[in-house]
């Protein structure tokens, strides 16, 4: 039969209080008064101790036993009566104030300490008195004191052999709790305590180990939860028609899936774990992959069987703001560039069939006018008129269609030649001179002395250029003046505030167009290249929204770069520079 904790501790009190009435005893024997005064005064002292004992074992049993609180009280009541030391008075007193505090706040633990500090005071005074009042009687009964010595020397012994072995009965499976408790921090689930005791010990093991055993079968299952779902990832990855690459935070590859297995010709078995750009020395798309292109081109790669299109995205992986890896998609948009080449095609075959029928229209509109054909009234008049202006119009959608076709499919052609830029603002001044005259619109020309020939085409250039002017002259208000101006690069140009625009070699010629209208906000100006994009309030019904976009594409396929500056209210300037021949 197991003896618990509780009766061990009490089996030990008892005969240490029972050492102690003998003591007495005997001591009375000799000194009847001394043992009379002396005994009243221990036994008090004792069942301090005694209650002070109770209160300790009563809070250790707090959380397992529901009589421990109602036990606490109790031996708390009977110290309060039992006060018979100098300083054991406000020791109490300290200890019933921090009593009543934890009963305001049972779940509240901090005040554990506070407690015990207290109740180690009056033992402390008890004890104090004990041995005090034992000295003096030993020097009162010098005559028992070969009887004395014989009791002190057992007693001795005994207490030697509570130093001894209690402590041990304690600290040796605080110990263990404690290298468990340490163990199932680090999530070591597997630890158990073994403790063969049948004592409250004994039980605070086995519930260390039920609880031991709950966490880790939970772990066990939260693991099992994070496989499926990882495999249920996978799965849904694979099943994916983009490729997708999965890089950690020193962007070692952690997956691939079976497209992106395809694409690159490697297997994820054979490089999982290895460094990507130590893959990408030998793997030409892995490193077109891993390289940071700010233009993010659509990429040509040969899969499926023929040569398909996809669009590149990295997406970081963050947590708590710090990126722990990296998402590699690569999007097939095959399709998109398919239903894009058709609409080309289309597009390029529409406008080219109508071409002719316009051209035939506006030069039926033409023969119209002349009086040899017949007078027309004024309604007849206005009406050819309405007309050409209609013909003109398609004409130049049409063209600024063949012009984009062309731009989309590869297939713009260029007659590079030494060209005068001089000759191409003339000519650009005269295509809309007649335009600007019926608003009123006086061009103005700046033209830098030697100008060097630059390497263009000249009927590109001149098409950019009067599209600048077009521009600026139906933004422009009435009576208004629009600058054209070519300059060797490196000139200093300088806008109306008098800021330096640009300031560059001169080995590139810069052609500018200014107007003074009510200018672009500057929110638009990263669009405005844009094909299709209209200036919101713009109130440009006619136009394709191409124009610019065209523009950009036949500079920049000279080897030149195109730009725009504006200011709302103030007016815009238009620009590109070509390279000198």
């Amino acid at each position: 039969m197991s003896v618990r904790l509780k009766t061990k501790l009490s089996l030990g009190l008892v005969f240490l209080f029972i050492v102690i009435v003998l003591f007495g005893v005997l001591g009375l024997f000799y000194i009847n008064q001394l043992n009379k005064e002396g005994r009243q005064v221990l036994q008090n002292n004792q069942e301090s101790l005694l209650y002070c004992n109770r209160m300790l074992q009563s809070l250790e049993d707090l959380r397992t036993d529901k009589n421990a609180l109602s036990v606490f009280s109790d031996n708390l009541k009977r110290q309060q009566g039992n006060i018979t030391e100098v300083g054991e008075k406000e020791a109490t007193d300290e200890l019933t104030k921090n009593f009543n505090e934890m009963l305001a706040d049972p779940a509240d633990s901090s005040n554990y300490v506070d407690i015990r500090r207290s109740i180690y005071k009056i033992q402390d005074v008890n004890e104090q008195a004990i041995l005090r009042k034992n000295t003096i009687a030993h020097q009162t009964a010098e005559n028992a004191s070969n009887v004395l010595t014989i009791v002190f020397t057992i007693l001795t012994l005994v207490s030697f052999t509570f130093i001894f072995n209690l402590p041990g009965v304690i600290s040796g499976p605080i110990s263990s709790l404690s290298e468990g408790i340490l163990a199932i921090a680090g999530k070591n689930y597997k630890k158990r305590i073994y403790l063969k005791q049948g004592d409250e010990f004994g039980d605070l093991a086995n519930a260390f180990n039920i609880m031991a055993g709950k966490l880790d079968e939970y772990e066990s299952s939260n693991l099992a939860k994070i496989k499926f779902e990882k495999s249920r990832i996978e799965t849904i990855i694979n099943q994916m028609r983009d490729g997708i690459i999965g890089l950690d935070e020193k962007r070692n590859i952690l997956f691939l899936n079976a497209v992106s297995e395809k694409l690159l010709g490697l297997k994820e078995a054979e490089i999982i774990g290895q460094y990507a750009p130590d893959i990408a020395l030998k793997n030409d798309l892995m490193r077109t992959l891993l390289r940071n292109d700010p233009e993010n081109k659509d990429l040509k790669i040969f899969a499926d069987n023929k040569e398909s299109y996809f669009s590149k995205d990295v997406l970081d992986v963050t947590t708590n703001t710090e990126i722990i890896g990296q998402v590699i998609v690569l999007r097939n948009i095959t399709p998109f560039h398919e239903l894009n080449e058709a609409k080309t095609n289309f597009i390029a075959t529409v406008s080219h069939e109508l071409k002719t029928p316009i051209s035939s229209i506006k030069m039926s509109a033409q023969l119209l006018t002349d009086l040899r054909v017949g007078q027309l009234n004024g309604e007849q008049q206005e009406l050819v008129r309405s007309i050409t202006d209609d013909a003109d119009r398609l004409l130049k959608i049409t063209g600024e269609l063949l012009n984009m076709s062309q731009v989309e499919t590869g297939n713009l052609q260029l007659k590079l030649q030494a060209a005068d830029p001089a000759k191409i603002v003339d000519q650009a001044i005269q295509a809309v001179t007649f335009q600007a005259q019926q608003k009123g619109i006086r061009i103005q020309s700046s033209l830098a002395p030697d100008l060097p020939l630059i390497q263009a085409d000249v009927e590109k250039t001149s098409w950019v250029l009067i599209n600048f002017l077009t521009n600026a002259i139906k933004y422009s208000p009435d009576q208004g003046v629009i600058e054209v101006a070519a300059y060797r690069a490196g000139d200093k140009v300088r806008d109306k505030t008098g800021d330096k625009v640009r300031d560059k070699a001169g080995d590139k010629v810069e052609f500018l167009v200014t107007d003074h209208g009510r200018g672009i906000d500057e929110k638009y100006l990263p669009r405005i290249f844009e094909r299709y994009f209209k200036v919101p309030g713009s109130h440009d019904r006619n136009g394709t929204g191409l124009g610019l976009s065209i523009s950009k594409e036949f500079i920049e396929a000279q080897g030149g770069r195109i730009w725009v500056s504006s200011q709302l209210g103030e007016g815009s300037r238009f620009g590109f520079t070509l390279a000198a021949a």
